[in-house]
């Protein structure tokens, strides 16, 4: 088992939950709404408090514990309805799950 992260755009999320409807055996995914700031090429300087506080951008967290086997699938969806061209679009990351329990009433 793998959980896959992915912080992406708001406006995309739409569309890629869409995309994971038609995915046979989608496993299912929890969705945070999220703020970040993103890796600058050159150091900025900040000129006021205020700039300092609003270097942060709105996004979304997307996380999905799934099958090996499955993983590739989801991240190539991420990647093709993440990506909208501009800098920003997010990040991925996959790290390998020890321990997977459902919670459930039997």
């Amino acid at each position: 088992m793998k959980e896959i992260k992915a912080i992406i755009q708001p406006q995309r999320l739409g569309k890629l939950r869409n995309a994971f409807r038609q995915m046979r055996g989608f496993p299912g995914m929890t969705v945070s709404r999220v703020e970040g700031c993103s890796q600058h090429d050159e150091p900025e300087v900040s000129h006021s408090i205020r700039e300092e506080l609003t270097d942060f951008s709105p996004k979304v967290r997307v996380e999905i514990v799934a099958p090996d086997d499955k993983v590739d699938e989801i991240v190539g969806i991420i990647l093709a309805n993440g990506h909208t061209g501009q800098p920003g679009d997010g990040i991925i990351w996959v790290t390998e799950i020890g321990n997977f329990q459902r919670i459930r009433i039997e």
